[in-house]
C-alpha cells in the first residue's frame, strides 16, 4: 500500500501557523522581493510593502471599532484591493468573510445571516444589491468601496450612505496610521468559506489560521514551491482556489503571486509566458479549454514547470504535458473542511483517473458505507470520512450551524458525502456524490437554494434540482430543474428560467428545466432525486441553449 509521504512544513512550528507570522518573516528575509503582481494594474508589491499596507489596513479597522475575532464581508472582483484587504483582515486577527461576486437576493442575505459581519469591503457595482437586502444587513456597521472602474464609485458611497450605513472610500483604510496590533494564535478562527448545501442553505466553514496555512501547505508540497517560483491564478478571489490554494501558497514559499481578473482561454498561455509564471492551476473545464485552443509554433516557449489541475483531464493530460513542456500535472481530493487528505507525488505516474494517495501521516481516511459508517474492504465504493492527526489543520465546524456540525461530524469523523474507490496499491478514485450539491465550471452550487428561488414563482409548486452530465470533459454538471406548476398552461419553461434572472446567480439558473405533472417521491415524501438524475434530459426537457429554448 503506497501513501503521500512528501509533506514537509515550511514552518516547522505549528504555533506559527498564522498568515501574520508568514507574511513578517518573509519582509524579514526577502524584504525586497515581489509578492503581488496584478498585471491588469500594472503594479507590484514586495514583501515589505505587503507587511506595511496589511498592518495599516488592520489598523484602520480596529480603528473603526472592531474586535479581534469580528467578520469583515469582501465581496468583490479580483483585484490587488480584494488581495491587500483580505491580507490586512488575516494579519489583524479578524475573520475574512468572502462572498461570490455574483450573489444577490435570496443567497447573499442566508451568507450575510449566518456570518453577522459588523464590516464590508465591496466594489461599487455590489451597492445596489445591499441596499436591496438592507433589512438583513443592519448589523454592517461601515462598507468600505473599492471603484471598479465603473465610474460609480462616488455614487455607491453615497447611495450606502442614504440607506443608513456608514461608508468611505477604500483608500480609507490603507492611509490609516499604523497601530498596536493583536497577538493572533493559529487556533483563531481565519475565515469563513462557504460551501454548497446539499439538504438545507449553503454552510460556512470555519476555518482557523493554522487550517488555512496548512491548506496552503499542501499546495507548497504538491507543487514544490520554493521562493523563485510564479503562481498564476485567475479564478475568483472569493474561491479558496484562489485563496488559499494559489495566492497563499506561493506566499508561504516567498514565491510571487500573479493575480488576473478572470479565466481566458485564448490568452492563458500569453498570460503564463508574459508574468514568468512556473506554476498554476485549472478547475473543471479550464484545462479544456485551453486544450482547444489552436496550437501555437510558441506555446513551448515559457517558464511553467507544474500544473495543479482538479480534476485532471486524463485523456488529454500527457499530451497537454508535451504541447506545452510541462513538466508535471498535479492533483489531490479534499473539501474546504478537511484540506487535502489524498494527495498526487509530484511527477509520479498515476492511474487514468486516480485523485492520488493518502497523506497518512496528516489525516486519517476511511471509506465507508454512508449508512452504517462501518468500513468497506479495498476496492469496493464508500463514502469518504476524514479526522486530522494533527490540531487545527481541518475545520472546526459550520458557523452558526452547531446542528450541521454535529451531522457532518458524527462518529467523530468528517463525512464528505462523497463516493470513492480505493486500489489496492492505494490508490483513491472520486467516483460520484452521494449528496445533493452541484458543481458547474467551478462553482459549487447549492440544489436547495436554486429549488427555493424557484419555489418563490407564484406558479411553482415543487421543484427539484439535479445535476447531469456536462459536455466537456471535467466540466462536472448542468443544472436540471424539475418543477410541478399550479397548471398545464400556467407558465412556461422559458418564461420560469428568464424570471429566475437576477434571482439566482447566472451560473446556477438552470441550463435544463422540465415541467412535470409530479415528483417521484419515497414512502416518506421525500423526492427520489436518484430517479431524476437516472431520467436525466429527456425528449420533453427544454434546454436554454437551442435556438427558441427548445426542448430536445
Amino acid at each position: 500500500m503506497q501513501y503521500y509521504e512528501d509533506l514537509v512544513p515550511t514552518f516547522p512550528d505549528p504555533e506559527t501557523w498564522t498568515f501574520g507570522h508568514v507574511l513578517r518573516h518573509h519582509a524579514a528575509e526577502r524584504p525586497d522581493a515581489v509578492c503581488l503582481d496584478t498585471p491588469e494594474e500594472q503594479q507590484t508589491w514586495t514583501y515589505s510593502e505587503a507587511l506595511d499596507f496589511s498592518e495599516r489596513i488592520a489598523s484602520a479597522l480596529y480603528a473603526a471599532g472592531a474586535a479581534q475575532g469580528d467578520r469583515v464581508v469582501l465581496m468583490a472582483y479580483n483585484s490587488s484591493r480584494f488581495v491587500r484587504t483580505w491580507w490586512g483582515i488575516s494579519l489583524g486577527g479578524l475573520v475574512e468573510v468572502p462572498i461570490n461576486t455574483n450573489y444577490e437576493g435570496e443567497f447573499l442575505r442566508h451568507q450575510l445571516d449566518v456570518a453577522q459581519a459588523r464590516y464590508a469591503v465591496i466594489d461599487d457595482v455590489m451597492a445596489e444589491r445591499w441596499v436591496a437586502v438592507a433589512e438583513h444587513a443592519r448589523g454592517i456597521e461601515k462598507f468600505w468601496v473599492i471603484d471598479s472602474g465603473a465610474g460609480i464609485r462616488d455614487k455607491a458611497v453615497d447611495l450606502l450612505r442614504e440607506h443608513g450605513w456608514e461608508a468611505a472610500e477604500w483608500e480609507e483604510l490603507e492611509a490609516a496610521e499604523k497601530a498596536e496590533l493583536p497577538q493572533v494564535r493559529p487556533q483563531d478562527l481565519g475565515a469563513i468559506f462557504y460551501t454548497s448545501g446539499t439538504t438545507g442553505p449553503s454552510k460556512g466553514v470555519a476555518m482557523p489560521q493554522s487550517q488555512l496555512y496548512f491548506f496552503a501547505q499542501i499546495v507548497v508540497s504538491l507543487c514544490r514551491l520554493t521562493p523563485e517560483d510564479v503562481y498564476l491564478t485567475t479564478t475568483p478571489l472569493f474561491h479558496g482556489n484562489a485563496t488559499f490554494m494559489a495566492v497563499y501558497p506561493v506566499i508561504v514559499a516567498g514565491g510571487r503571486a500573479v493575480v488576473r481578473p478572470k479565466f481566458s482561454a485564448s490568452r492563458w498561455i500569453d498570460h503564463v509566458r508574459d508574468s514568468g509564471v512556473t506554476a498554476t492551476n485549472f478547475v473543471g473545464v479550464m484545462m479544456d479549454f485551453a486544450w482547444k485552443q489552436d496550437p501555437r509554433a510558441d506555446d513551448r516557449d515559457n517558464q511553467l514547470r507544474v500544473v495543479y489541475a482538479a480534476p485532471t483531464a486524463s485523456t488529454i493530460v500527457e499530451q497537454f504535458r508535451e504541447r506545452y513542456g510541462i513538466e508535471a500535472f498535479v492533483d489531490a481530493f479534499g473539501l474546504t473542511e478537511t484540506c487535502a487528505p489524498i494527495m498526487s507525488p509530484y511527477a509520479v505516474p498515476r492511474p487514468a483517473g486516480a485523485a492520488g494517495l493518502q497523506n497518512k501521516e496528516w489525516f486519517d481516511i476511511r471509506l465507508v458505507d454512508p449508512e452504517t459508517d462501518r468500513e468497506v474492504a479495498v476496492g469496493e465504493i464508500g463514502e469518504l470520512v476524514v479526522r486530522p492527526v494533527h490540531p487545527w489543520t481541518c475545520s472546526g465546524g459550520y458557523y452558526n450551524m452547531p446542528e450541521k456540525t454535529v451531522e457532518a461530524w458524527r462518529n467523530l469523523w468528517f463525512h464528505t458525502g462523497d463516493a470513492l474507490r480505493q486500489d489496492e496499491d492505494g490508490w483513491f478514485y472520486f467516483i460520484d456524490r452521494y449528496k445533493d450539491a452541484l458543481r458547474r465550471r467551478g462553482e459549487n452550487i447549492s440544489s436547495y437554494e436554486v429549488e427555493q428561488a424557484l419555489l418563490g414563482h407564484p406558479d411553482v409548486v415543487e421543484a427539484a434540482v439535479v445535476g447531469v452530465p456536462a459536455d466537456q470533459e471535467a466540466g462536472e454538471d448542468e443544472v436540471l430543474a424539475v418543477v410541478v406548476t399550479t397548471g398545464p398552461d400556467a407558465v412556461s419553461a422559458g418564461d420560469l428560467l428568464a424570471w429566475a434572472q437576477g434571482k439566482i446567480p447566472a451560473f446556477a439558473i438552470p441550463r435544463y428545466l422540465r415541467i412535470v405533472d409530479a415528483l417521484p417521491k419515497t414512502p416518506s415524501e421525500k423526492v427520489r432525486k436518484a430517479a431524476l438524475r437516472d431520467d436525466g434530459v429527456t425528449a420533453d426537457t427544454f434546454d436554454s441553449t437551442q435556438p427558441r429554448g427548445e426542448t430536445r
